[in-house]
């Protein structure tokens, strides 16, 4: 039986450079999970809720012309899912 892994031990989300992010919106428009928030004063997206991110999506990062969203690569997801594993485990 597998134990459900604590979903704040996995540091998967967006990150965003706000030197390239131009507030299309895009990101904001498309994610229906809640992980950002706009930023009226600043005209862009913002994350604010890091942990509503589905682990492994990045369609985000995906529709940013810009390239102003990053997630961490695959290998660091399964690497941070095996690290929560073994401490839920032992």
């Amino acid at each position: 039986m597998s134990v459900p892994i604590d979903r704040t031990k996995i540091d998967w989300f967006p990150t965003i450079d706000d030197e390239k992010c131009i507030g299309c919106g895009e990101c904001f428009h498309f994610c229906k999970n809640g992980v950002f928030a706009w930023d009226e004063a600043n005209n862009r997206p913002r994350v604010v809720h890091p942990y509503q991110c589905v682990l492994g999506c990045s369609a985000c990062a995906n529709l940013c012309a810009q390239g102003a969203i990053r997630f961490p690569t695959k290998q660091e997801l399964r690497d941070m899912i095996a690290k929560a594993r073994e401490k839920e485990f032992y």
